[in-house]
């Protein structure tokens, strides 16, 4: 059946302008006014609400298995947040066991997200490495639609990728027309940092901030850039929280590297005070990696929002229930790591950044789908409202409000880190596929709506890679 959205204000990242939208088979067919409509269609009334680019969170982990527990929000709970919140695709994690074939673990993962309830891709982590990791990472980008790789510079003894691997995957990252992604912490800091706290008896949740300071996230972004930018590769750091990591950012686009920053809705509102609580339940709630930083570290990112060096927000979805995070009770290294956020994401985006004039509405479709489509390599596909386009789409009422509430988020976790938060500007109706998913508090999606979506290799900004790598091979060897 057809869908016809009328009366509304089509919000891209570049315009906004009135125009009705027709969807029919799973795709936007015809944008503008006095459109010949099926009289069959279904209708949405758009008066007075903004019709934008559904949100793709490039960041999640459904159902993640994760020092020594499984994360509570599967495909299906995790994709249902998801919707209810405007997101109409996330980019998932596949994370290999040391030694676990990536083709194997690639599998598992996508038979969880045959579940979701929402559109999916797959990221994948490497976190070992010898030939048949080289092989495999080539048959995921020509068969599976896989162009991105996971790398984690930080858990020590677990799943961290030291520089000899960060260099070989690197390498066939940009062979394969790839792009690396990091996790950028140093490890091997963290982990003497973590020592030494528990051997000075401070336990709780307070030492986690403690063992992980902006300065090991800003050391690892800086070798992590430095070796992309040494094999002229491109680079994508996660979750940055740190004034260090932006700058080590800044500084490398400033001198002509592909460089490409995410950040968390957390991070940008949420400050350190969090694991000062005597409420030992609600400072482990908030035990995530990086952790949540002095204020000072928020205004740095939203500046480098604002300015274009940080380029998409996601959320780091991994959500672990107080019985989870109780496993770390006398030892700190042993809080299950993660928060929640998928379904809060664009409403409190909208709330402290458009409402507070940080960000305009262009730069709030830019920052919570279009970038993330342009950058992984699905754009116009996604993040668009174009003929031709994926009708993936949000309708968004930018004067309606809510207070956000563990009581009535779909995450199956008890706590919320944005909980008595009053946003104003939020989703009203959630497209996916052309059809209704979410619509005022109804949820209509249901496990395995979501389709699960291949990503070409070279992205755009491949053939300015190449274009430089070439001129660089060309000129003669100084002597």
């Amino acid at each position: 059946m057809s869908l016809l959205i009328k009366n509304g204000t089509v919000v891209t990242h570049e315009l906004s302008y009135q125009a009705d939208v027709l969807c029919d088979q799973g795709k936007i067919i015809e944008m503008g006014t006095d459109l010949d409509v099926p009289v069959d269609a279904e209708v949405v009334d758009a008066t007075g609400k903004l019709v934008m680019p559904g949100g793709i969170d490039p960041h999640t982990h459904m159902q993640l298995p994760f020092m020594g527990t499984v994360a509570q929000d599967d495909y299906e709970s995790g994709s249902a947040a998801a919707l209810a919140g405007g997101t109409t695709s996330i980019i998932d994690f596949v994370i290999p066991s040391p030694q676990q074939s990536l083709l194997e673990a690639y599998h598992q993962w996508r038979d969880w997200g045959s579940r979701s309830m929402a559109n999916y891709s797959l990221h994948v982590a490497i976190t070992w490495w010898d030939d048949s990791v080289c092989e495999e990472m080539g048959t995921l980008v020509h068969d599976y639609g896989v162009n991105s790789f996971k790398h984690f510079m930080a858990y020590k003894n677990a799943i961290m990728a030291t520089d000899d691997i960060l260099v070989a995957s690197f390498s066939r990252c940009l062979e394969l027309g790839a792009i690396p992604t990091v996790h950028a912490e140093n490890g091997e800091l963290v982990y003497h940092l973590q020592q030494q706290l528990l051997a000075k008896g401070i336990t709780g949740p307070e030492a986690h901030p403690l063992s992980r300071p902006s300065s090991v996230e800003g050391e690892a972004a800086s070798r992590a850039i430095s070796i992309a930018g040494t094999l002229g590769a491109p680079i994508y750091l996660v979750h940055v929280s740190a004034e260090e990591s932006l700058d080590a950012i800044r500084y490398a686009q400033d001198h002509g590297q592909h460089v490409y920053g995410e950040v968390l809705a957390g991070h940008l509102v949420v400050d350190d005070r969090v694991y000062q609580s005597p409420d030992w339940d609600y400072a482990a709630a908030h035990v995530m990696s990086p952790p949540f930083r002095p204020k000072h570290h928020q205004r740095a990112l939203w500046q480098g929002l604002q300015s274009g060096h940080l380029h998409t927000t996601a959320t780091d979805h991994c959500a672990f229930c107080a019985s989870q995070k109780a496993m770390g009770a006398e030892d700190f290294t042993k809080i299950p790591n993660g928060t929640a956020g998928v379904e809060e994401r664009m409403a409190v985006l909208w709330d402290q950044g458009v409402n507070t004039g940080r960000l305009t509405p262009q730069e709030f479709v830019a920052v919570t789908s279009t970038n993330t489509a342009k950058i992984f390599n699905v754009f116009p596909r996604k993040g668009a409202v174009a003929v031709g386009s994926d009708a993936d789409l949000v309708i968004w009422d930018p004067e309606a409000s809510r207070v956000i509430s563990a009581a009535t988020h779909y995450s199956k976790i008890e706590h919320n880190i944005f909980e008595g938060m009053k946003v104003t500007g939020i989703p009203d109706t959630t497209i996916l596929n052309g059809r209704i998913a979410w619509q005022r508090g109804t949820l209509y999606a249901r496990a395995g709506d979501g389709d699960y979506f291949e990503r070409p290799p070279y992205a755009g900004y491949y053939a300015a890679i190449e274009k430089r790598n070439a001129l660089a091979e060309a000129q003669p060897v100084a002597r």
